[in-house]
């Protein structure tokens, strides 16, 4: 009797999806900054823009197959499930081609996402004033500005649908300070959440899965966020005083969990408090399935490789479902 092995990307869905899994718990970081230290390539992010008007048509098609083959090995040397793209340039058009590069290379083993939020963030410090101000006196033109960004995000979404390839997007507007959200909850109902609510369907209906991302407190909005339905929320922010045991008890059974492993910790903190970290996260976020193992941001520059590499060997003799 043959035995099914399921890919890296469907067990990724079936987590996303809340169904059971046996083996390993998926796993993926929104961005793997250390690449200069891993490969000896800069990551695509930290290259110059500018250049990209300066080369022949022979360089840009090189740097693409380059950001493709950097994101492709990142996913092999580090387990990920899934690819979180970051195109540069961003424009759509290159966004596709990078799409699919990186399937003519490794076909559909792994889960593609791009960023996809349009619903406000947390705004500058030289903003925030005449938000708050913006709010007051113009609710009407504020509510009108928001529908428009996600129309326009979800224009863009059916092109991409049409085009094929992808599978999802990762919503990353952060809304949350470490002491909770950039708005109250009543104002957060009525400026942020129906236009969350809207993106995150519209893109469902076209075949999409959707990850919300925001860091910090989010424990006021936490209803809001599943309201607006996504499969998923990332990032389960410690630092924050998100717990993913309260949070898993609270919600568990209505979206998957991705993240809890303190950011922080893995910067500054003591191995043994990094080992911890991960065992807390494993424990509470494993039972039952629809859990993601990942740090609480992501792998960025000036983070101690060896330390994600610890939090690695931790996850894979401990992070295994029977």
């Amino acid at each position: 009797m043959e035995v099914s092995i399921m890919t890296p990307r469907e067990r990724f869905i079936s987590a996303l999806e809340r169904k059971p899994l046996k083996g390993r718990v998926p796993h993926f970081e929104l961005v793997f900054f250390l690449t200069m230290e891993a490969f000896g390539k800069v990551h695509p992010s930290h290259r110059n823009y500018s250049q990209w008007f300066q080369m022949t048509e022979k360089e840009r098609q090189l740097h693409r197959e380059d950001m493709a083959e950097i994101y492709i090995a990142t996913a092999e040397k580090y387990e990920h499930s899934a690819i979180f793209l970051h195109p540069n340039p961003s424009n759509l058009e290159e966004t596709l081609r990078l799409i699919d590069i990186i399937r003519e290379k490794s076909g559909y083993k792994y889960f593609l996402m791009i960023h996809g939020d349009a619903t406000f963030s947390i705004p500058s410090g030289s903003e925030m004033v005449n938000f708050v101000y913006r709010l007051k006196d113009e609710p009407d033109k504020v509510k009108e500005e928001a529908d428009f960004m996600v129309n326009k995000a979800l224009e863009r979404a059916e092109i991409i649908a049409k085009h094929g390839g992808l599978d999802g997007f990762a919503l990353c507007s952060d809304y949350c300070f470490n002491t909770g959200p950039f708005l109250s909850p009543s104002l957060f109902s009525e400026f942020i959440t129906p236009y969350l609510y809207k993106l995150i369907k519209g893109y469902r209906d076209m075949g999409f899965y959707v990850i919300k991302h925001t860091d910090g407190n989010i424990m006021p909005i936490l209803d809001q966020l599943i309201q607006a339905n996504p499969h998923a929320l990332h990032s389960l922010d410690p630092q924050g005083g998100v717990d993913i045991a309260e949070v898993k008890k609270l919600v568990g059974d209505k979206v998957c969990l991705i993240g809890n492993v303190n950011c922080g910790l893995l910067q500054t903190g003591t191995d043994e408090e990094v080992i911890e970290s991960v065992r807390y996260a494993l424990r509470n976020g494993m039972p039952g399935g629809g859990y993601i193992f990942s740090t609480s941001n992501c792998i960025y520059t000036g983070m101690p490789l060896e330390r994600y590499e610890l939090m690695l060997d931790i996850w894979r003799r401990e992070g295994n479902y029977n």
